[in-house]
């Protein structure tokens, strides 16, 4: 199970996420080309160690585990994953 990026960060793309992750799984980075076209920020199914680390981190309050992401974000888990071609 990995955690899921919804829809609160759309136009936000706080950062302190990614500074918070362990493994690097949470990107676009604000250095990374893609990071100006981006909506939002992903975090990588398969890299993701499932620590929660990222979740009190986001100012937004957009992370979720996978199994307690609201149904009405549940597009967002396959929006995560499409990000990274998995």
């Amino acid at each position: 199970m990995a955690y899921v990026i919804a829809e609160p960060c759309i136009g936000t793309k706080d950062t302190a996420c990614v500074d918070a992750c362990p493994v690097d799984c949470i990107h676009p980075k604000k250095d990374e080309g893609d990071h100006g076209p981006a909506d939002q920020l992903f975090i990588d199914p398969v890299e993701c160690i499932d620590c929660g680390a990222c979740v009190p981190a986001c100012p937004v309050s957009a992370i979720f585990a996978q199994d307690d992401l609201p149904e009405k974000w549940a597009h967002f888990t396959e929006k995560n994953a499409e990000h990274f071609g998995r």
